[in-house]
Order: structure tokens, then C-alpha cells, then sequence
């Protein structure tokens, strides 16, 4: 296979005539090209919408109370409830599998009137009453101080975690935030520390822009007793939410007196659910990508092995004559079959090379002009390369393949006759 006259005769070959040879290769080249330029631009696409989940974990429901469509135990439909604390004992009693579960209460918002002072600078933000749990299901980075922690449950501390736009909003640059006091519709929290997270919607402001207090101490502050507004639910690694929230639906739905076949009066949003329709999405995507850049890849492999058989062709007395003087069919097979698999390792792996350079400009004017919405970060895996090589290979011998077998089905006297 390394004999030297052989590549000798293989390259002799592919130049004799050049524009046939570039013609040929091009529909290989093409090919490749595509298919990596198809699941990079699906990559970059599945990039982006990813990037809208931010880091909140996606085995999760958010689960909050709604009116009563359904007249149920004498008590009239149109009702509306609270969720409680005991709703949230009841379901980590009776659900089982569930990793978290943080009741939540919120005032205010983007929008809104201001609900936040501190000293002459006021500001509309939204105010969480949470568990520590909660940086576990919506990960924050704590880039100054602490998180709320259980002490401060069970004290019912007044501290806040503000995030990074709160303390552009209130405070001065280089002012120490650590320590002080804004207050929160007339009551004063102290700061124990400031975070800086990706929010749904990527890195947006709106993000930035919210305060965390400890649940306890936000149900004091602000008359709200035991109630909650609702819930953030995730369940165990290796079981979907999705599975059991009927579940926890159900243990609500008992301890307020809602009718079981009540669909709207428990509100719920299945972040799982929402994942696993994008994954759907873009394993769809990648088989499109794969289907149709083989097809064009298949196309030009046609193209080298009808080239072959025309090589064949006009090699046919040359065939006969080294046949008739001894030389193995096997050979002549080999040498076909070696520059069938030549001609289409070198075009693809040039159009390997071509659609890694594309990408690269691609992200290098990514890089340059900002990000693009739901796109970002277009890219093929080093399995995606390996994968095309093996197909060039398969493609370079199945190229070969007829032609070789016309090529030793040649009997010596006839190619002698052939003009």
C-alpha cells in the first residue's frame, strides 16, 4: 500500500487531467463542508436558547394558586386561596423523590411604584422572601458578603442580598455596600451581601435587579403570616418533575378543598417539560443537518465513482496489458480502490479545513459586533470531525468499489483489442 511507484502512479492518475479532478473533488469538498456548516449553525442555535435558561436548574416546576374553576365540598367555584407553609410540609411528607421545594413571597418589580430607599435614591425592584435553597434551584454568583443562610430563618434577621443593579441604582461607585441599610416599603433590611447572575433571559438587567430577604423575616416585615405566594419545586436527579407533579398538585388541592379535576386553580410552569421540548428540537435539528449534508455528501461520492469508471475506461488496454503480463488482480483492485480513497480523503479533509476556518470568522464577528439573540458560539465537536473522517473513508471505498470491480473483470485479450 506504501509503495512508492504506486503513489507515484495514483498522483499521475488525479493531474493527468486537472479540471476533471478538481470537478470531482468539488462535490466531496461540498459536502463535508455543508454538513459541518449545518451542525454548527444548530449548535450556535441550541447555544443561544440554552443560554435563556441561564443556570436555573431545569428539573424544576414553579407552582402558585389560582381561582377555582369547580364548585367542590359546598364551597362555590370562582374561590380564590393562599398556598401555606403546611402545604409545603405536606408535600415534602408525601411526595416522594423531591430535592427542593422554596416557598416563595414577592413584592414589587420592574415597572412598579418604588419600594426601595435608601437615603435620597429610590428604586422599583423586586423583593424575594426566600429559602437558602432557592441559589441552589436559581444559581447566583455571590460576588460581595454572603446568601441567606438558616440562622437568619430561624432569627428572622432583617438582611438582604441585593444583586449587582440594585447596587448601581442605590449606592455610589467604590461605596461599601456591606454592612449598611435600604429600606423595604418602610422597614430596614441590612446587606449582607451583592450577586450577579444570569437571569432567563441571558445576562439581562432585569436580573440584576432583585433583592432576596429570608422568608420568615419577609412574612413578619410585611403582615403575610404563614402564606405563600408560590412555590419553586425540584425534583431528584433520575426523576422528572414532569412525572410527579401531578403529585404535588394533588396534595394542594386536597388540603385547600379543590376539586380534583380543577385544571386551572393550581397554576404551574414545568421548566423540565419546556427543556425537554427544546432537546426534541434540536435532536430533530441535528438529524436534519446529518440527513441532508450526506446526501450532498453522496452526491459527490456518485461523482468520483463515475469518474473512476471513466479512469477504468481509459485504462483499459493498459489493465490488459499488465494482466497479461501477471500482475495479481487484487493489485489492480487496490490501485483503484487507493485512488478512489485519495481523491476523496484529500477533498474532504479540505472541506474539514474550510468549514473550521468559516466558523472561526464566524465567531470572530460574533466576538466583535456582540452577541445575537438565541445564536451563540457556533461550533462542531471533535467526535463530529472524527465521524466525517470515517464517513470519507466509507465514501472513498464504496467510490472505488465498482470501478475496481470493472477494472479486474477485464480479460487481457480484450483490453489488448481495445483502441
Amino acid at each position: 500500500m506504501f509503495n512508492k511507484d504506486r503513489w507515484k502512479e495514483i498522483l499521475e492518475v488525479l493531474t493527468g487531467n486537472w479540471f476533471r479532478t478538481v470537478l470531482t473533488a468539488f462535490g466531496v469538498f461540498w459536502g463535508i463542508f455543508i454538513l459541518i456548516l449545518l451542525l454548527s449553525a444548530g449548535k450556535g442555535l441550541e447555544n443561544g436558547i440554552m443560554q435563556d435558561f441561564g443556570d436555573i436548574a431545569t428539573n424544576t416546576m414553579f407552582m402558585w394558586s389560582r381561582a377555582t374553576t369547580k364548585a367542590y365540598k359546598g364551597l362555590p367555584k370562582g374561590r380564590s386561596f393562599l398556598f401555606n407553609t403546611d402545604d409545603v410540609e405536606a408535600i415534602r411528607e408525601k411526595v416522594p423523590n423531591l430535592r427542593f421545594i422554596s416557598p416563595r413571597n414577592q413584592l414589587g418589580g420592574f415597572g412598579g411604584a418604588n419600594n426601595v430607599v435608601r437615603g435620597l435614591k429610590t428604586g422599583a425592584y423586586n423583593v424575594y422572601g426566600d429559602y437558602p435553597e432557592i441559589i441552589r434551584q436559581d444559581p447566583m454568583s455571590i460576588i460581595d458578603g454572603r446568601f441567606i443562610n438558616y440562622s437568619d430563618i430561624n432569627e428572622r434577621r432583617k438582611v438582604a442580598v441585593i444583586g449587582e443593579g440594585v447596587k448601581t441604582g442605590l449606592y455610589d461607585n467604590d461605596e461599601q455596600v456591606l454592612g449598611t441599610y435600604i429600606k423595604i416599603q418602610g422597614v430596614n433590611f441590612m446587606v449582607v451581601g451583592v450577586y450577579k447572575k444570569k437571569s432567563n433571559n441571558g445576562d439581562g438587567e432585569e436580573g440584576q435587579k432583585q433583592i432576596f430577604v429570608p422568608f420568615t423575616s419577609f412574612s413578619q416585615a410585611f403582615n403575610r403570616g404563614d402564606d405563600v405566594g408560590w412555590m419553586a419545586i425540584t425534583a431528584n436527579d433520575g426523576t422528572s418533575i414532569t412525572s410527579i407533579k401531578n403529585d404535588i398538585m394533588a396534595v394542594v388541592k386536597e388540603n385547600h378543598k379543590v376539586h380534583p379535576d380543577d385544571q386551572r386553580a393550581v397554576g404551574h410552569f414545568d421548566l423540565y417539560e419546556q427543556f425537554q421540548r427544546v432537546q426534541s428540537l434540536f435532536t430533530a435539528l441535528r438529524f436534519i443537518a446529518y440527513f441532508v449534508g450526506i446526501l450532498v455528501l453522496l452526491s459527490g461520492v456518485i461523482g468520483v465513482s463515475n469518474i473512476m469508471l471513466i479512469v477504468v475506461k481509459e485504462r483499459t488496454k493498459e489493465i490488459g496489458i499488465r494482466r497479461a503480463l501477471g500482475e495479481d488482480p487484487w493489485s489492480i483492485k487496490l490501485q483503484i480502490l487507493m485512488e478512489s480513497l485519495f481523491l476523496t480523503i484529500i477533498s474532504g479533509m479540505a472541506g474539514i479545513t474550510f468549514g473550521a476556518l468559516f466558523i472561526y470568522g464566524i465567531n470572530t464577528l460574533l466576538d466583535m459586533n456582540g452577541p445575537v439573540d438565541m445564536f451563540a458560539n457556533p461550533s462542531v465537536g471533535l467526535g463530529v470531525v472524527m465521524g466525517a473522517l470515517a464517513i470519507l473513508i466509507v465514501s472513498g471505498l464504496l467510490a472505488g468499489f465498482i470501478p475496481a470491480q470493472s477494472a479486474i473483470k477485464v480479460k487481457p485479450i480484450d483490453a489488448l483489442r481495445t483502441e
